[in-house]
This record gives structure tokens, C-alpha cells and sequence, in this order.
């Protein structure tokens, strides 16, 4: 009975200690709100409050991940309406299971018709699958260390990947996808290795190679037409656990999972604030070089993603700027893509890398969704209120953002996208458009909103 009652006595202490250990780290990530020194956007009303509204949904996904077990994984959505980051691409959904890359796993998945991802053409009718799918299998979490000296090579790595461009599915849309240190032999179906060796350069100018194990599985999912595609139905399992029990909760357990939640949450805050500042020197030239990488109402050149400017999507090509009007001003964005990709999007978000509210306002647009000009260009104009072009996007009323541009290829495209900016005047947007662009009504405005309200509640749908 004295050794139970001393087991207790020791359990409240550790888990109190850890508690407040936890409440302590959200402190410090709130200092990343307003604290000069850890970059923090410009001090403004709504910049503050959408400050507190990132930090609470950094801590509801930390939450999730904390007590996640790679043992027993579950895809958990890793940006969601309660918890953006990155500058999220509105047309997606993240989707995360924590791995052993020593272990193997298997995902099963189920699609509705997926007839464009072998280049056929899409249905007219009926549900879809996402226009793009693309699984990774990487050794870090973005943004975990805490510093943006992660991104430095060799420290992020996709151990492997498989896109819907080359996944095998059956005739009735199911398929499996394997997971493993090496792939088994005769195996044939779909396989992504959760082990790989790269060459690593030392100082001195020798290489050495280095082992990088995978501790997730990314699944990006991206939608083209709002009003009839549907996420995948995934599941995932450690070979060799199912019908299989976790080991009950413990006091020691229970302890780092709460210390994990600030830890994550702090370094998260503070990690993505020094990246948009000191890397993609949002504010300010911050190198010298006597430019901003991304730039004020104009975007950087259209560019493959690489680790040094935060990786992100191993299939895409990237080019950002930071949108900057007044009241009276507009920004035409004109964009040519002589390679046809798997899946274009150009997106507003605020300056905590959250996208715009892409339920409610068109604050994003996908190549489904814009009209192309006579002439063969894309123009979309990003305004404060509705100019009644069909490619506008919508502010929300904040003056200062940023424009993200995606595009995914499956293969290396020959040529890459165009893409520039010009700033007007409100008034004098439609002597900037081609004649004949047509007028958008207040009505079908409303219809475009109504749709992509539905497709949010199913992308994101709790029951």
C-alpha cells in the first residue's frame, strides 16, 4: 500500500511538473506575437488578433500530434481551418500519419473516378477523385527545430514518394500502398521507402553518406472542381498490429506528450516568423543583395521548390510575392503556362502564412476555376471588393499579404510558367484586361461562394 501510495504521490508530481512546464512554453510561443526580436508581422489590430488565433491553432494541432503513435497511426489532417500555417494552399488537404521508417506499414485507399490522373478526360457528372495526389515519406516535420538552420542540406529529406500520376488502382478505385525500409522482393504494387542513404558534403570538400529514416507520411490532396471532388478514403496500419492493443497510458508517457505540445507549439511560432522575415525577407532586404526574395506587388521567378526556401511540395514549382493596396488599388496578375501541369493554383494569406478565408471569400482560384483570356493568359485581379471580372480575388479587406502561385508536375516541365504583376488603380482595372472579359454578376458571385462553402464542410467534415 506505501509503495502504491508513493507511485501516486511521484505521478501527480511528474504530471503537474509537466503541465506546467507545457503552460511556460506557450508563453514563450506567445512572445513570438509581438516581440520585435522574433519577427513578428507589423503590430496592427487584426494582425494581432489573427496572431492569437495562429498560436491557438498551432496548439490544437500540436495536440493531435503529440498523442499520436506511430505504432497505432492515423491520418490526422495537418492544416485544417482551425490551425493554418505554411501559406497553405487552399486547394488542398494535408493529411499526416506519424511512421517508424524501421517498421512497414500498409495504407489502404479508396477513390472515386480518378480517370484524369491517366491524362483521359475528366467526368462531366458525378463524384471525383482530388485532381492531384502525391505521397511523401519524410525524416523531419517542417518547422520542429525551432530555427530555420534546418534548412540547411541535408537535414529535411523524402525518403520516397508516389503521386496519383503513377499510383495503381483497381477498377473500382481501391488501392494499397506499401511502406518499407527497402522494397520486398517481387513486390510490384504501389511502394514508397521509408529508409534512404544520401551523399552529404563535409566542409573540408570530402562526401559522406548519410542514413535518413522516415518519421511521416505526408498525403497532399488537390482539388480542382470544388463542387464534385471528394477526398480520398485512406486508412494506415504498422504490419503486424492489427487487432493488436497499445500499451495503456502512464504518468511518464502522459508527461512527454504534454511537454511535446509546447515544445512543438514554441518552436513551430518561432520558426515560421524567422523564415518569412530572414529568408523570404518579407519586410525587408535582409542579405544585402538590394532586393526582397519575395517582393512587394510583384513575384519572384517561377522556381522548382528546394529546402533553401522551405521545401514544401516535391512536385511543385513556386513563385511569391507580397501583395501591398490601398483602398483604390488593384494588382493584375498575368501568368502563361506553356507546360500543362497536373494542378495550378495562385492564393492570398495573411502575413502568419495562414490562407485567406477560401470558404466564404474567393481569396484562391485554381486553373479549374479561372477563366482564360482570348489571348491565352491567365489574369486574376486581386482588389479589396469585387471588380465583377471573373478572376478576382478577394482580400478580405487586408491590405497586406502574401500571393502564393503553385504549379505540379509530374515530370520536369521544358519550359518553365510566366508570371507578373502590375499595379492599378481600381477604377482603371478593366483598361488593363483584354475587351472582351466579361462581367461577373452579383448573383453568380454568390453561387461561386455557395459552392465552395459545401466543399469545405466535405473536405474538412467531422462526422
Amino acid at each position: 500500500m506505501y509503495e502504491d501510495e508513493m507511485a501516486r504521490k511521484d505521478a501527480r508530481i511528474c504530471l503537474r511538473d509537466a503541465w506546467d512546464q507545457m503552460i511556460a512554453e506557450l508563453g514563450r510561443a506567445r512572445e513570438a506575437i509581438d516581440d520585435p526580436k522574433l519577427y513578428p508581422p507589423p503590430p496592427t489590430d487584426r494582425n494581432l488578433a489573427e496572431g492569437y488565433r495562429y498560436l491557438l491553432g498551432f496548439l490544437y494541432g500540436a495536440i493531435d500530434r503529440a498523442l499520436s503513435d506511430p505504432d497505432y497511426p492515423y491520418f490526422r489532417r495537418a492544416i485544417q481551418p482551425l490551425d493554418k500555417a505554411t501559406i497553405d494552399n487552399a486547394d488542398a488537404i494535408y493529411l499526416c500519419a506519424e511512421i517508424d521508417g524501421n517498421g512497414t506499414y500498409l495504407v489502404r485507399g479508396q477513390a472515386q473516378d480518378y480517370r484524369h490522373w491517366r491524362g483521359e478526360a475528366r467526368t462531366s457528372s458525378g463524384r471525383k477523385s482530388p485532381q492531384y495526389v502525391i505521397f511523401e515519406a519524410t525524416n523531419a516535420y517542417a518547422g520542429d527545430s525551432g530555427n530555420i538552420a534546418e534548412l540547411m542540406p541535408g537535414s529535411r529529406v523524402n525518403t520516397g514518394t508516389l503521386d496519383s500520376s503513377n499510383l495503381i488502382v483497381e477498377t473500382d478505385g481501391s488501392f494499397e500502398v506499401l511502406l518499407a525500409p527497402e522494397r520486398p522482393e517481387g513486390h510490384m504494387g504501389n511502394f514508397i521507402a521509408t529508409k534512404t542513404i544520401r551523399q552529404q558534403s563535409n566542409p573540408h570538400g570530402t562526401t559522406k553518406n548519410v542514413d535518413h529514416t522516415g518519421k511521416y507520411l505526408v498525403v497532399r490532396e488537390l482539388f480542382y472542381d470544388w463542387g464534385q471532388e471528394d477526398a480520398l478514403d485512406l486508412q494506415i496500419a504498422r504490419v503486424g498490429n492489427e487487432g493488436a492493443h497499445p500499451a495503456p497510458l502512464d504518468s511518464t508517457r502522459a508527461a512527454g506528450q504534454m511537454e511535446r505540445i509546447g515544445e512543438i507549439v514554441n518552436k513551430q511560432m518561432r520558426f515560421w516568423n524567422e523564415f518569412y522575415s530572414v529568408v523570404l525577407e518579407t519586410y525587408q532586404d535582409m542579405n544585402g543583395d538590394g532586393k526582397q526574395f519575395m517582393p512587394r506587388n510583384a513575384f519572384n521567378d517561377p522556381a522548382p521548390a528546394n529546402l533553401a526556401t522551405g521545401g514544401g511540395q516535391s512536385t511543385n514549382v513556386y513563385a511569391g510575392g507580397v501583395y501591398d493596396l490601398g483602398e483604390d488599388e488593384a494588382l493584375i496578375v498575368e501568368i502563361r503556362t506553356p507546360v500543362s501541369p497536373a494542378f495550378m493554383g495562385l492564393h492570398l494569406s495573411n502575413l502568419w502564412g495562414e490562407s485567406l478565408d477560401y470558404a466564404n471569400h474567393i481569396s484562391s482560384l485554381n486553373d479549374f476555376q479561372a477563366e482564360l483570356d482570348s489571348d491565352g493568359a491567365k489574369r486574376y485581379v486581386i482588389a479589396h471588393r469585387d471588380p465583377c471580372v471573373p478572376n478576382w480575388l478577394d482580400t478580405t479587406n487586408l491590405s497586406q499579404g502574401f500571393m502564393a502561385t503553385r504549379w505540379s508536375y509530374t515530370m520536369n516541365p521544358d519550359e518553365l510558367p510566366t508570371i507578373k504583376a502590375t499595379k492599378v488603380a481600381f477604377g482603371e482595372i478593366r483598361a488593363h484586361l483584354p475587351s472582351d472579359v466579361r462581367t461577373v454578376s452579383a448573383q453568380e458571385r454568390r453561387e461561386q461562394i455557395r459552392i465552395r462553402q459545401e466543399h469545405v464542410q466535405r473536405r474538412y467534415r467531422q462526422y
